[in-house]
């Protein structure tokens, strides 16, 4: 499987982890991905892929690709025996001066593109992208599109400022000291956050907590969970596990089988790093 990536230029470095390219056979043919901070847009230019909420029974079919908003449970991702894509990976704050409705009505409920951008649009760019000479010419035109579209929704500028600081402390940090020094109400925190990213405050920071503890786990090593737990900051072992299970569907020791199937069966693989197996 080809994976491509890279940083987009300023501004869009604000707001964007990275565009990538992916073309090529899944590993698996059912991938879960936990729950995370980031906020995520596929366009899609192979077969359609599904994608089901592991709450849920049904899967959605998605053609032209969908926009994920920062979610609050795990996805499934159905994949065809080929998949090729372009994408980006947004930043908490980084979807909303993308989107013509507030991120909330997006939270767990995976969209098309063409309902966010319009059929013609859409439309217009795969067929750009589909045409175009190799994968860097791909993310230069995704790049250039995500440009033009760049917008300044209000009440960006506090969103990202706070959202920056969870991030940085991965949400080891009391809300309302940061409600009290932006100099707003805890409701007009809220409102906002859930205006531009889809979820209030609290909810980011137990999101970034979580993956930080996530990614300090080495699933090749005897894991401690006690003393993990622990050193992120939960209550105790059972807390820990019902936020593992809030967002990722999985008990810790049956997400570490997971990792540790998916590294024993993929050594190196270009996906190797968030998304598990869900066969």
């Amino acid at each position: 499987m080809e994976y491509v990536s890279r940083v987009p230029r300023p501004p869009l470095d604000g707001l964007i982890d990275d565009l990538y390219y992916l073309e090529g056979a899944p590993p698996y043919a059912r991938l879960t991905l936990p729950a995370s901070p980031a906020a995520l847009l596929i366009v899609n230019l192979g077969a359609p892929f599904r994608i089901r909420a592991c709450t849920d029974i049904e899967t959605v079919e998605y053609a032209d690709g969908c926009v994920i908003t920062t979610s609050t449970r795990a996805l499934e991702f159905g994949y065809p025996p080929r998949t090729w894509s372009v994408g980006v990976h947004f930043k908490p704050w980084g979807l909303a001066p993308f989107l013509p409705m507030p991120a909330a009505e997006l939270c767990d409920r995976p969209v098309t593109v063409e309902q966010v951008w319009g059929r013609p649009a859409i439309a217009e760019l795969r067929d750009r992208l589909a045409t175009a000479d190799g994968p860097h010419e791909m993310l230069t035109l995704l790049e250039e599109e995500l440009r033009r579209r760049l917008g300044e929704p209000a009440g960006l500028g506090l969103v990202r400022h706070t959202s920056s600081i969870i991030a940085a402390t991965s949400g080891a940090v009391a809300i309302d000291d940061l409600r009290v020094s932006a100099g707003v109400s805890s409701t007009h925190l809220a409102q906002r956050f859930k205006e531009l990213i889809g979820v209030t405050p609290k909810r980011l920071a137990r999101s970034y907590r979580f993956v930080a503890t996530v990614f300090a786990i080495n699933p090749a090593e005897p894991i401690d969970w006690a003393d993990l737990a622990g050193g992120a900051g939960y209550f105790d072992q059972a807390h820990f596990g019902h936020e593992f299970r809030a967002f990722t569907g999985l008990t810790p020791t049956r997400y570490v089988e997971d990792r540790r199937r998916f590294l024993r069966e993929h050594p190196g693989h270009a996906l190797d790093s968030w998304p598990l197996p869900a066969d």
